[in-house]
Order: C-alpha cells, then sequence, then structure tokens
C-alpha cells in the first residue's frame, strides 16, 4: 500500500473509532425462502410458480428462465417483454459459463441526431414516447436461443404456461393494480394499450378484476408454433412495422430479419476471494462493479461498518471515478474497443483508491478517466437448479411500459431503448446519465446498459445469484448486496432490502433512500464536503432478486447448517416472489 492508501486508512480507522456512530438498525427482514432441489426469484408469484414447474418437471434452470421470461411479458407488463431485451447470465453445473445478449440494437435507418432539433438540441420525449424510441426487440430470440443451446424442454412446453394466462387470464392483486396505475397516462394515450390495460369505460383496472390479452396469446402462440421467425419475420414483424410507419417511427422489416444474439464471454473478477461473474460490453455492469470492488478491497469494510462515514466515503468515491469511465470509456463492442482490462486492473483500481482524499470528498468535475479518454423498470430474476446449473436474467422495457404503445392485432408493448444511447454528449438520459461518444448513435448498434444479472462463486463452487432493475443504478444495487453479504455477514434477504444509496459521477451527488444513513453519519459526510441528498423522485430502488446457496448468511454456510438455496425477493417489490421445492 502507498503512503497515500495508508494515510486515508489510518484516517478512515481513526474516524470510526472516535466519531462514527453504532449502525442504524433496520426493520426487521423476513427469513429468506429455503429449499433443497431448485430455488426460482422474480418479480411476479406466478412467474415464480411457473419456474418452478419447470423445475420440477425435469427442466433445468434455463428452462426455468425461458418459462419464466414467457410468463414475466404476461403477469408483469410494466417491464416484463417480448417487446424489450436484455442480458442473460449462465453458470452450468460443471462450471462453464455463457452470457447471452439479446438486447434491443438500433434500427437500420438511426442516425448519430436523430433526436436533435434544427438548433442542436435534444427534442424532449423523441427518444423516450413512441415508434421513434424502440429499438429491434431481441427477448424472442434470446430465451430461444437460451433453450436450444442450454435448455432440454421443448418451446411449446415452456411457452405453454404464459400462453394459458394471457389467453385465459389472471386475477389481478394489489400489487398489478398499484402497476398498472402507476403507467395510466403513458396506457391511456395509446389506442391499443388502452384497450388492453383499462375498462371500456377508460377507468383503471382495480383488485380481482381479471386481465385477459387474446392479441398477446396469439402472438406467443405463433412463437410456440413456428419458433423466432414467427416474430421476426412473419405476421408480428409486419403489424409492428405498420404501426411503426404509420406514427413516424423508422422500424423495418429488415431490421428484424436482420437480428441476431450475441454470445460474449462474461466479465469476470475477484473480490476477497470470491469469484464475480456478470455482464461484458455492450453492459457497463459487470465491469464497473468490478472496478468498484477492486477499489474497495482496500479497504476493510467489514470493521468499518456497514452504515459507518467512513464506509460511505470510501463507497461514493469508488462509485465516482468507476462511473466517469463508465460514461466515457464504454459501448457496443461491435462499435468501439473497450478498455475492459485496464478497468479490471487491480493496479488501475490502486491508483485510483491512492487518489481519493481520507478527509475531504472529491469533486466530479475533476474526475476524469486514469489514462482513458436502463431503467427504473426493467425487471431480474434468479434461478439455481437441482444440479447446481444457475441463471441470472435481466431484461426491459427501459422505462416503465416502454414507449408506451403497442402495435395493434399483437398484445405486445414495445421499448424505448433508444433512450440509453447519447442523444447528444453531455446531455442526461432518462436516468440522469451523462454519456460519451463511445455510446452515439448508429445502425445495428446495441446502446450502453447498466444491467448486472451476476452470479459468484467460491473455491469454485456456487455462491450467490444477484441482480435487480434501477436503472443506472443497477449496478449499485447490485454491487450493494454483495458486499452486505460478504462483508456485512448479512442474509440474503436482509443485504437486498438494506437501504441504499448511490452516485454517478454526474450530476455531482450522492442520492439515498429514506433511512439509509443516521443524521450522525449524514452530518460527517457534509463536513466532508459530499452533497448528500434523499431522493423522493425514485420512492422505490429496484427490486432485487438474490439466491444464496448453502445457508442463508454466510456464517450459516461456514457453520453447515443451512438450506442448500436460500431465495430472497425485495422487500420493496409488491408482486414479487421467491420460490422452491
Amino acid at each position: 500500500m502507498s503512503s497515500r492508501g495508508r494515510s486515508f486508512l489510518a484516517a478512515v480507522l481513526s474516524a470510526t473509532l472516535v466519531l462514527a456512530p453504532p449502525q442504524i438498525l433496520l426493520a426487521a427482514s423476513p427469513q429468506p425462502v429455503g429449499a433443497q432441489n431448485g430455488m426460482v426469484v422474480t418479480a411476479h408469484h406466478l412467474a415464480s410458480e411457473a419456474g418452478v414447474e419447470a423445475l420440477k418437471s425435469g427442466g433445468n434452470a434455463i428452462d426455468a428462465a425461458v418459462a419464466v421470461g414467457y410468463v414475466l411479458a404476461v403477469v408483469y407488463p410494466v417491464a416484463g417483454n417480448i417487446g424489450g431485451g436484455g442480458f442473460m447470465t449462465i453458470r452450468l453445473k460443471d462450471g462453464k459459463t455463457a452470457f447471452l445478449d439479446f438486447r434491443e440494437r438500433a434500427p437500420l435507418a438511426a442516425t448519430k441526431t436523430m433526436y436533435l432539433d434544427a438548433n442542436g438540441d435534444v427534442v424532449k420525449g423523441a427518444s423516450t414516447n413512441g415508434y421513434l424510441a424502440v429499438g429491434v426487440p431481441g427477448s424472442v430470440m434470446g430465451l430461444e436461443t437460451a433453450r436450444e443451446k442450454y435448455g432440454t424442454k421443448s418451446r411449446a412446453e415452456l411457452m405453454a404456461p404464459a400462453i394459458k394466462l394471457a389467453r385465459d387470464g389472471f386475477s389481478l392483486e394489489q400489487g398489478d393494480v398499484a402497476s398498472l396505475a402507476s403507467g395510466f397516462k403513458k396506457l391511456s394515450s395509446d389506442k391499443a394499450a388502452a384497450a388492453i390495460f383499462l375498462k371500456p369505460d377508460g377507468k383503471p383496472l382495480e383488485i380481482a378484476d381479471t386481465l385477459k390479452q387474446p392479441d398477446l396469446a396469439t402472438s406467443l402462440e405463433a412463437v410456440s408454433k413456428d419458433g423466432p421467425d414467427a416474430f421476426y419475420k412473419g405476421a408480428v414483424a409486419d403489424k409492428i412495422v405498420d404501426a411503426s410507419r404509420a406514427t413516424g417511427g423508422i422500424l423495418a422489416k429488415q431490421d428484424f430479419e436482420q437480428y441476431a444474439v450475441r454470445e460474449l464471454e462474461p466479465v469476470t473478477c475477484s473480490y476477497r476471494g470470491y469469484q464475480i461473474l456478470s455482464s461484458p460490453p455492450p453492459s457497463s455492469g459487470g465491469i464497473i462493479i468490478c472496478e468498484i470492488l477492486n477499489i474497495l478491497e482496500g479497504y476493510p469494510l467489514s470493521y468499518l461498518g456497514q452504515s459507518s462515514s467512513a464506509t460511505v466515503h470510501a463507497m461514493v468515491e469508488a462509485m465516482r471515478y468507476a462511473f466517469a469511465d463508465r460514461n466515457a470509456a464504454l459501448g457496443d463492442p461491435d462499435f468501439v474497443k473497450n478498455p475492459v482490462s485496464t478497468l479490471l486492473d487491480k493496479t488501475y483500481a490502486k491508483a485510483i483508491r491512492d487518489s481519493i482524499n481520507p478527509y475531504k470528498a472529491g469533486k466530479s468535475a475533476d474526475v476524469t478517466p486514469l489514462g482513458l479518454a436502463e431503467s427504473n423498470e426493467t425487471t431480474h430474476y434468479s434461478i439455481v437448479d437441482k444440479d447446481g446449473n444457475a441463471v441470472a436474467v435481466t431484461y426491459t422495457l427501459n422505462g416503465s411500459f416502454g414507449a408506451g404503445v403497442v402495435a395493434p392485432g399483437t398484445g405486445i408493448l414495445l421499448n424505448n431503448e433508444m433512450d440509453d444511447f447519447t442523444s447528444k454528449p453531455g446531455v442526461a438520459n432518462l436516468y440522469g446519465l451523462v454519456q460519451g461518444e463511445a455510446n452515439a448513435i448508429a445502425p445495428k448498434k446495441t446502446p450502453l446498459s447498466s444491467m448486472s444479472p451476476t452470479i459468484v462463486t467460491k473455491d469454485g463452487k456456487l455462491f450467490m445469484v444477484i441482480g435487480s432493475p434501477g436503472g443506472a443504478r443497477i449496478i449499485t444495487i447490485t454491487l450493494e448486496a454483495i458486499i452486505n453479504v460478504i462483508d456485512h455477514g448479512m442474509t440474503i434477504q436482509e443485504a437486498i432490502d438494506a437501504p441504499r444509496f448511490h452516485h454517478q459521477w454526474q450530476p455531482d451527488r450522492v442520492v439515498m433512500e429514506p433511512y439509509a444513513l443516521s443524521s450522525d453519519t449524514l452530518k460527517m459526510l457534509a463536513e466532508m464536503g459530499h452533497n448528500v441528498q434523499l431522493d423522493l423522485g425514485w420512492p422505490i430502488w429496484g427490486q432485487a432478486a438474490g439466491i444464496l446457496v448453502g445457508g442463508k448468511s454466510l456464517s450459516e454456510i461456514e457453520q453447515g447448517g443451512g438450506a442448500r438455496l436460500n431465495g430472497a425477493m425485495d422487500s420493496r417489490a409488491a408482486s414479487g416472489a421467491a420460490k422452491g421445492y
């Protein structure tokens, strides 16, 4: 450790021993759900049930992931989708790993300046609302690629639960109604969407109403029968293209016909003896989680305490530097050269750590990448089967209910993923991210993402599956869950439920959930120069879904007395559930 690093360590230890308040007492989390054979954790209980049934009937974790993905498209329209895209991280029982990129792509007619007016200013709403905001969907091709390459069951068997729920309908519960109510204005503005998700008189659906989606059932049945060709080369694509052309969009049939899934090498790194397996570019998630972990590995976080000013200061500064790298350097690997090896280098992390002032907050305006030039309404699910195959899936429509449009006759809500590109360097997107040229719009390019479906191992054995929705905050939500388990000894449920904080370089502020930090900690951070704000604009930060293997906490794993699989669905999720058998 350099002299500056030793200075920081001495300073934070001193601050913790003398000034730091006792740890915040959080409301008790429920116990994780324990099971011996299989575990499925999703944002909707009906999807979790479908995943468990796939496992019980002899399917593996990949089969369950496919069944869950299609059911969420029916029962969780705010984010579940076949009109969007996402990522899947896979670790098989023999230790082999894979990563599938089925993220949306920019249409062939897309241009770098397509969301700018004649004066070069970004047109408000152009990249978030309506058909011009829609990227070419990838979920159908992604789920089928996963099934064909790594699954064991037929497409018809795995899609049957989703088709039944779409055709026969399902009774709405409180969480479903609240979710639909949050998108009432957006859904009301599109005739086809309103016909599905509102009552005939235009009023919101209510508890115990049955939501039937016959057009979506027909689309799903076509895919079940004919595979991805039904979506990308048949009537579904034709209907989406026709609706796009009629309303100022640029989607063309060729966009669908040319869509392909990429299989990439997952990003890997180590943290305190654990191996992290996560998403590579075009996701920034895995790289930035690893960069932050590499920086934090030099600090004794477990000793400093989960909510101490010393821990928060170190984490915020690590986030500041890593997000500066994210926003300036990363993009679609088919279009830009990503400095992956540099950002994953522990020597690079040490240089950042040595530059952090132990007594004072940094300024984002002074932070530039060293040596270098997703949505609130995403959804994540985690699955482990009886043999130890593990799958982490994060997929999205981007904003709530995506672009808020349904192509007539399809029943499919379409994404607004084009907003994840850099509409104009220096101008923030939907999630406040200020990005650069590496993420500029180009035909067939994939926008940079924060989605971080992550698997953690220890000594070659499966340890944890974790991920979350949350836009740019996906990275820090996933990061904090990992740290809470490994450094702070929380159960997987406590680690997910714990209040969160976040810094993303720009704007230069620390945002936090209510009760994330004590008044004493806030005072100390303010004295260090941190601008800490309670973010009331995001009342719910993500809905993480996690599984811990061998016990509900690290201590129980080490004692060898816990359930084999321990599932936890974020208590922030109104409809989610961890289910096992």
